[in-house]
């Protein structure tokens, strides 16, 4: 890096952004650790949309779809977690589906809760405990109506008939639901599998990597620290907040829990995103005089429109398979990983459809168009150019993935990193990049949409 010609202010600024970064990313992912991990909230889902769905499957496919009873894989997984640190319903589900003399749930059954209608619940079950031929009043649980699983394992406790919610129609619709959340996956394994194995032979057979041309702005690396600690982390992470908060609590006095936490989210991204925009807006202005969009700076290459989307799909499907890979490898080395993506869990237990249009847009539209602006953009094609295409590369998805603050989900979106810089500099298309990132965050959407029963 040179650094003759930087002005003072401006290694100033450099050397204050770092030092900020460092403290907001280590406090970043120690707090990661602190987070649960949504693929156990993901898995039970699973398993309730599998138990809701078990009279609408046919006789040859049930030893495909339910290898275990769903209710008993629920069960033990519950059994897994210390009492008091699951969720009201889980717990009220951990108690209706063990068996009356476990001593753990006996001596927690009276316990309060807070939710009024589980803690009437708590006391049913413990009349019923205590005189096994006790009948409750059926319409008394309607109360629950509005979860379908908890009425069918009430159903089954107490000996009551739930056909008229859990219709055959709606069995059928749950029995759609796990054959789309078995099989798009699968299937997407599959294809990948086969394109990546045909671009490994095809780079085999001509010894070489079909890199397109990569034109990198006219950028020191000093503007890479200014543009990522300071415009992304300082600005982007630690002020914009203050802004899109006070905004959301101003407008969401009167509105759903649901709703405030989407346009939080919405508004956080829009905020975060515009100190980044302006300092690329700035720095393009500077090098050349005036900003014109006309003039395709980062090399969107939009054009032929039908390629560019071609190669994203590419690059997405051959890329799942590896970080999947990665997922499966984290998993068996460390169980019970944290630090999921709070976002995962509100699109899992959101029912307010504008809240899933906010949701939406934000993953598959804003998240992806911002990101690769900034990795693949601008910060890919400078370390490209100073210290190769491979450093670039790995350096680039690097800082992506740390940039997530989540460090069980590192080693995942750094392989993810590595796939969007190479379709990015494969296809000569930043467009193409933005197509790939877009349908990733959009699968993942679309399973989480899935899973809500």
């Amino acid at each position: 890096m040179n650094f003759k010609n930087t002005s003072k202010s401006k290694l100033t600024l450099a050397f204050i952004s770092i030092v900020i970064t460092f403290f907001v990313w280590q406090q970043g992912l120690r707090d990661s650790l602190n987070r649960p991990s949504v693929s156990f909230d993901i898995s039970q889902k699973e398993q309730e949309i599998a138990e809701l769905s078990v009279q609408s499957i046919p006789v040859n496919l049930k030893k495909f779809f339910i290898l275990n009873d769903p209710v008993e894989q629920i069960n033990k997984s519950l059994s897994d977690v210390p009492f008091e640190e699951l969720t009201e319903r889980n717990k009220l589900i951990r108690i209706i589906t063990s068996e009356l003399n476990d001593p753990l749930i006996y001596k927690n059954i009276s316990k309060d809760f807070e939710d009024k209608n589980y803690k009437f619940m708590i006391d049913e079950i413990e009349k019923k405990s205590n005189n096994n031929s006790y009948k409750v009043n059926s319409e008394k649980f309607d109360l629950f109506k509005g979860d379908r699983f908890l009425y069918h394992l009430l159903s089954q406790k107490f000996d009551f008939d739930d056909s008229a919610l859990i219709s055959k129609s709606f069995s059928r619709k749950m029995f759609f639901k796990i054959l789309a959340i078995r099989l798009i996956p699968l299937l997407t394994i599959l294809i990948g599998s086969i394109l990546a194995l045909k671009i490994l032979w095809k780079t085999i057979s001509l010894k070489k990597f079909g890199w397109q041309e990569i034109k990198s702005l006219d950028l020191e690396l000093i503007d890479m620290v200014l543009l990522i600690a300071g415009g992304f982390v300082v600005l982007g992470e630690v002020v914009s907040p203050l802004f899109s908060i006070s905004l959301v609590e101003l407008i969401s006095k009167n509105i759903s829990n649901e709703l405030s936490q989407s346009l939080k989210i919405f508004f956080g991204y829009l905020f975060m995103a515009i100190p980044p925009l302006w300092i690329v807006f700035y720095q393009i202005k500077s090098l050349n005089g005036e900003f014109t969009f006309k003039k395709d700076y980062l090399q969107f290459n939009f054009l032929p429109i039908k390629y560019a989307i071609i190669q994203g799909i590419k690059g997405w499907l051959a890329i799942v398979p590896f970080v999947l890979l990665i997922s499966l490898i984290m998993n068996s080395l460390i169980d019970n990983q944290n630090g999921s993506n709070p976002l995962l869990e509100i699109v899992l237990n959101n029912n307010n459809y504008l809240s899933f249009f906010l949701l939406f847009v934000t993953t598959t539209l804003l998240a992806p168009l911002f990101e690769e602006i900034i990795f693949r953009g601008i910060l890919l094609p400078t370390l490209s150019r100073d210290f190769g295409v491979i450093s670039g590369i790995i350096v680039s998805a690097f800082i992506f993935a740390l940039a997530h603050l989540s460090l069980g989900e590192m080693p995942p979106l750094f392989v993810l990193g590595i796939g969007l810089a190479i379709t990015r500099i494969a296809s000569g298309s930043l467009f193409s990049s933005v197509i790939m990132h877009s349908l990733w965050n959009g699968l993942t959407f679309l399973n989480l949409f899935l899973l809500r029963t």
